[in-house]
C-alpha cells in the first residue's frame, strides 16, 4: 500500500502495478483500461511515491506473476545483479538525477544496462520531462551490425518501406528505387506482405536479394511474415536476412500473436543457421507498440507504457539489429492525439536506449487520430536529436497498403541535412559509389533511372 498526501487529501495506490499506471503522463489506452489517474493531482501524487521509491522494489514485487507468465521469469532470470550494483542504492528519483548528471556518460550506462529491468527504466521515464528524455537517449549508444554498421554517432538510418497492397514486384520496385536515390534504406529494406504466405514470401525475398546482388548494395532486407512462416522459407532455402516478429510485454500479449519464447529462439536460430551477415550476426527484427496488450486483453491491470517496455526484455533476449516501436499505428484509442504520440516515442526510445537495445521508431498516426505531418515533423525532429537509430522511409509519407502515415524519404533527407547526420558507413560508400551522394553528402541529380528498373523488373 502507498500513501500520499497533498493539501489535506490523501491518495492510496494499493500495490506497485497501480502505483505505476496512476504516475503515468495521460493518454487514450490508460483512461480505456480504467488504470489512468482520476486527476492531474493524483498523477502527481503517485509521481512523487515513485520518485522516492527504491529501484530494489522491483526486484522484490513482480507486476505479472513469475509463475503465470515467461515474460517475468525472463526479466527476473536473466537480471545482473552486478551490473545493477553500481545503482542499487539509488532511488528511481536518485536513477533520474544519476541518468542526467553530465559524468553519466555512453560507457557509463552500458556497464548498468542489464542490471536495468523493464520495469525500473518505465517508472524513471514517468517522471522524467521531454528534454530529460532526449538529453538521456542521446547519451546512449548502442550500435548493431549485419551486412552495415547502424547507431554510430552521427549516423541516421531508415527502412525503406515499399509495400504495395497486391505485393506487385512493379509498384514495390518504383518505391524501392525513389527511396535508394533517396540515400534511404541502410537500416533494412523490409516489406510487409499483403499474404503472408511461403510462396509469396520466398518471391519477395528473391526479388529484394537479386537487387542487392545485382547492384553490390550493403544492405539486409525483411519480408515482415509471421516469425513462423520465415522458418519455413529458412527450410526451403529462402534469401533470408533478417527474421522478423512483433512482441509484447507479456506471454498473454505474445500469445495472441502466435509465439512464445521458443518460437522466438526457433526463429533466432534459423537466421544464424544461413550465415548470411558480412559485418556481424545481429538478424533480429522486432516491432512494438504501445497499446498492444491492451488490445489483446492480455495486460494484467497494467498501464500501456510499463507493458510496452517489457517487451523490449524479450528483444533484448536475442541480440536484434533493429526494434522498432510503431508509436502511433494503434490508433487515438491508445495515443489520443499528436502530444500522446510524440510522448510515447520519446519515452519508447528512451527506455529502448535505456536497455541497450537499437531503437528506432516509426513517427506515424493513423487518419482518425487527432494527429497531423506537422505533429510527425516534431517527433521527428526530436527523436533525431535523441540519437534515434532509425525511422521509416515512406513514398509520400503514406503507407498505401497498411493505410497509415508515416516518414517519407524527404523527411529523412531533411533531418540528415539539417543535423549533419549520415547513412550507415558501409552504404554511404555506396551511394557516392554509385554517384548519388556527392563528396558533400548532397544527392545528385539522377539521370537514365528507368535504366535501374530494368534488372529488377
Amino acid at each position: 500500500m502507498y500513501r500520499q498526501s497533498i493539501k489535506s487529501k490523501t491518495y492510496t495506490f494499493a500495490d506497485l502495478k497501480t502505483l505505476l499506471a496512476k504516475a503515468t503522463p495521460k493518454r487514450s489506452g490508460d483512461e480505456l483500461a480504467g488504470v489512468a489517474a482520476k486527476s492531474a493531482e493524483e498523477r502527481v501524487a503517485a509521481q512523487m511515491i515513485l520518485a522516492d521509491l527504491p529501484l530494489k522494489v522491483f526486484l522484490n514485487e513482480a507486476l505479472v506473476p513469475y509463475e503465470k507468465d515467461e515474460v517475468t521469469r525472463l526479466i527476473i532470470d536473466t537480471h545482473d545483479s552486478e551490473a545493477f550494483s553500481s545503482i542499487s542504492h539509488l532511488t528511481v528519483g536518485d536513477f533520474r538525477n544519476y541518468l542526467l548528471n553530465e559524468s553519466t556518460h555512453s560507457g557509463t550506462l552500458q556497464t548498468i544496462q542489464k542490471g536495468i529491468t523493464p520495469e525500473m527504466a518505465a517508472a524513471v521515464s514517468k517522471i522524467m520531462r521531454i528534454q530529460d528524455l532526449i538529453t538521456v537517449s542521446a547519451k546512449c549508444e548502442v550500435v548493431t551490425q549485419f551486412r552495415n554498421t547502424i547507431g554510430l554517432k552521427g549516423r541516421f538510418s531508415t527502412r525503406l518501406q515499399p509495400n504495395h497492397p497486391t505485393d506487385d514486384f512493379r509498384g514495390i520496385a518504383a518505391s524501392m528505387i525513389d527511396g535508394l536515390f533517396y540515400g534511404n534504406g541502410d537500416a533494412v529494406i523490409g516489406i510487409n506482405p499483403a499474404t503472408d504466405n511461403v510462396p509469396t514470401v520466398i518471391n519477395l525475398l528473391t526479388m529484394l536479394d537479386t537487387v542487392r546482388q545485382r547492384f553490390d548494395i550493403p544492405m539486409q532486407s525483411c519480408i515482415l511474415s509471421h516469425i513462423t512462416t520465415t522458418i519455413k522459407a529458412i527450410e526451403r532455402n529462402a534469401p533470408v536476412d533478417l527474421v522478423f516478429q512483433s512482441i509484447g510485454g507479456t506471454e498473454a500479449t505474445n500469445s495472441s500473436f502466435g509465439i512464445n519464447l521458443g518460437i522466438l529462439q526457433e526463429g533466432y536460430e534459423a537466421g544464424l543457421s544461413l550465415n548470411r551477415g558480412t559485418v556481424g550476426n545481429n538478424l533480429m527484427y522486432f516491432e512494438t507498440g504501445q497499446g498492444s496488450a491492451l488490445s489483446a486483453n492480455a495486460h494484467h491491470g497494467l498501464d500501456q507504457q510499463t507493458c510496452e517496455v517489457r517487451a523490449y526484455s524479450v528483444a533484448r533476449h536475442f541480440n536484434p539489429l533493429l526494434v522498432n516501436t510503431v508509436v502511433g499505428f494503434i490508433g487515438p484509442e491508445y495515443l489520443f492525439d499528436g502530444k500522446q504520440i510524440i510522448r510515447a516515442g520519446l519515452e519508447d526510445h528512451f527506455c529502448g536506449k535505456l536497455l541497450g537495445l537499437p531503437m528506432g521508431v516509426d513517427v506515424c498516426y493513423t487518419n482518425h487520430a487527432e494527429a497531423d505531418q506537422d505533429d510527425m515533423d516534431t517527433l521527428l525532429t526530436l527523436l533525431a536529436t535523441a540519437g534515434c537509430n532509425f525511422i521509416m522511409g515512406i513514398p509520400g509519407a503514406d503507407d498505401v497498403m497498411l493505410h497509415y502515415q508515416s516518414t517519407s524519404f524527404h523527411d529523412a533527407l531533411y533531418i540528415r541535412h539539417l543535423l549533419g547526420l549520415r547513412p550507415a558507413p558501409e552504404f554511404e560508400e555506396w551511394l557516392l559509389r554509385m554517384n548519388i551522394l556527392d563528396t558533400k553528402f548532397q544527392l545528385k541529380p539522377i539521370q537514365n533511372e528507368h535504366l535501374l528498373l530494368q534488372p529488377i523488373l
